[in-house]
């Protein structure tokens, strides 16, 4: 058997031989809807249910909204990069192949593989956090019972064939969005005094310290947090390879999930903090577990709305099976690709009938299993010294996005193209993907400030916090010293339009 690189035209050709399919076996079965949804589903979850309460009491209702639009714009800016570059060139698991062309391999190899451990650690967190929802109504039911059946779900949902996973991930999704429209109607209701309920109004923004508690470090304090609410909006980029219509499905994707994204976010905390002052000590009710704490269900409580906490509960076990189920559809299509370009073993670029890179989905659930199973036998400080390394992987890939970007467009201009050719455009370069990436890296680096700041450097919180950090480096420099690779030079970058150039037996 021998390997051989085929040009554009043979790729093209090898698209069209099966309606629906790519040349490397995957199915172009996902609508813009499917798309939007994907995204939305990885990016709404206990970031906004549970921890948008706990971002309100730090920072103040004003710090709140301030953070999470900084961080929102920030987001608009990454996915208009990635945009561009998804439209241009529309290929499964986007990101580590952008960084591995546009900037560096050793860089491609390292994003790709701190991503997926990212999503396959964040796996065995959803099938966790299942468990514990359940014990809401189920108090005394095992919690492994619950964790094996929802793996078993998220696992069936991915292994059966894309279209089946994207109609699941809609549904998922579209519970969310009702109920969070749900919650800000009824809310805006109370507000304007249409419905029952005591509203505190305008004084929540002026008790205290309101609207800005704990000044810049409170809104500071409260970056990470905002940051990874809005974490899994990159996934449109990744199924970009498997949507029916890249070049228009892609675009109108990113434009709808922001804006979708940005006024849940702002219109509930908006809404949260006009009726539960922010002084409110229930809004520190941070943990999963403890989802009577949650704004939301305070905010349905003051509108005399019966079992506010069930609705809650529920919508959150939605939320939570709706991460898992993106997660692992990311982090497979992420491994798949890896494996495809020779950064991780062939084996695991195999493609079943379905267009399912089965293998991959195998290893992946299996790495998630073993994390989750390290939580019960093993030692929980293994298990959280993961978690927290796997948190910095979305800023990175972030980091990741708008470097190869910038990358992108230089080399683009280098190389003489025509830039009317681009069939999205991305606002604000150079500006956009230069301060995306700077406010990436000051979060990263500033998210526990406060082990630097007391009497004496705390040296446990600086490991547990920024043990992502030397991961992703060895990785990176590992991967470079190991093949020797080089920087790309921009008249030297591979800007074949159709994205990863295909294997073909002979």
């Amino acid at each position: 058997m021998k390997e051989a690189h085929i040009t554009s035209t043979q790729a093209i050709s090898g698209i069209n031989k099966e309606k629906g399919s790519d040349a490397s076996g995957l199915k172009r079965r996902l609508g813009t809807r499917h798309l939007s949804m994907i995204a939305i589903g990885g990016s709404i979850g206990t970031g906004l249910f549970v921890a948008s309460g706990a971002s309100i009491y730090q920072a103040g209702p004003g710090g709140a909204l301030l953070a999470y639009g900084i961080i929102g714009f920030m987001v608009y800016l990454l996915m208009t990069s990635l945009g561009e570059m998804g439209t241009y060139m529309p290929v499964t698991g986007s990101f580590s192949t952008y960084a591995t062309r546009f900037v560096d391999p050793a860089f491609g190899f390292a994003i790709g593989w701190i991503y997926w451990f990212s999503w396959a650690i964040t796996l065995a967190l959803e099938v966790s956090a299942a468990a514990i929802l359940m014990k809401y109504w189920l108090p005394d039911s095992p919690s492994f019972i619950w964790s094996a059946l929802f793996l078993t779900i998220i696992f069936g949902l991915n292994f059966l064939s894309v279209k089946q996973y994207g109609e699941a991930e809609y549904w998922f999704s579209l519970i969310k969005v009702v109920a969070i429209i749900a919650f800000i109607i009824s809310g805006l209701l109370m507000i304007f005094g249409i419905m029952s309920g005591d509203v505190g109004g305008f004084k929540n923004f002026t008790t205290g310290d309101a609207p800005f508690n704990n000044g810049i470090l409170g809104i500071i304090g409260i970056f990470m947090v905002a940051g990874f609410s809005f974490q899994g909006t990159e996934i449109v980029g990744i199924v970009a390879g498997e949507s029916k219509n890249p070049k228009e499905n892609v675009p109108k994707a990113i434009k709808q999930v922001f804006w979708r994204i940005l006024l849940f976010y702002m219109l509930s905390i908006f809404v949260i903090a006009m009726i539960i002052p922010f002084t409110d000590s229930r809004l520190l009710g941070g943990d999963i577990d403890k989802v009577a704490m949650s704004p939301f269900t305070l905010v349905f409580e003051n509108a005399g709305i019966a079992f506010a906490a069930s609705i809650i509960n529920a919508v959150i076990l939605t939320s939570v099976l709706s991460a898992g189920n993106s997660g692992l559809y990311a982090s497979t299509r992420m491994l798949w690709v890896m494996a495809k370009e020779g950064q991780a073993p062939k084996f695991l670029k195999q493609v079943n009938k379905n267009g399912i890179p089965v293998n991959a989905l195998l290893a992946t659930t299996a790495f998630g299993l073993l994390a989750f199973l390290s939580s019960i036998f093993g030692e929980g400080k293994v298990f959280m010294w993961l978690l927290n390394s796997s948190g910095l992987a979305g800023f990175l890939a972030w980091v990741g996005i708008a470097v190869s970007h910038y990358r992108f467009r230089k080399g683009y201009i280098a190389q003489g193209r025509d830039m009317n050719l681009l069939t999205y455009k991305a606002k604000w370069f150079p500006l956009g993907p230069l301060f995306a990436a700077a406010l990436c890296i000051f979060i990263i680096l500033g998210q526990n400030y406060q082990a630097f700041t007391g009497d004496s450097i705390d040296w446990q919180g600086i490991m547990v916090t920024y043990i992502g950090i030397p991961l992703f480096l060895a990785l990176w420099f590992g991967y470079k010293i190991a093949k020797k690779t080089k920087w790309v030079g921009l008249k030297e970058m591979d800007l074949t339009p159709t994205g990863i150039t295909t294997e073909v037996k002979k």
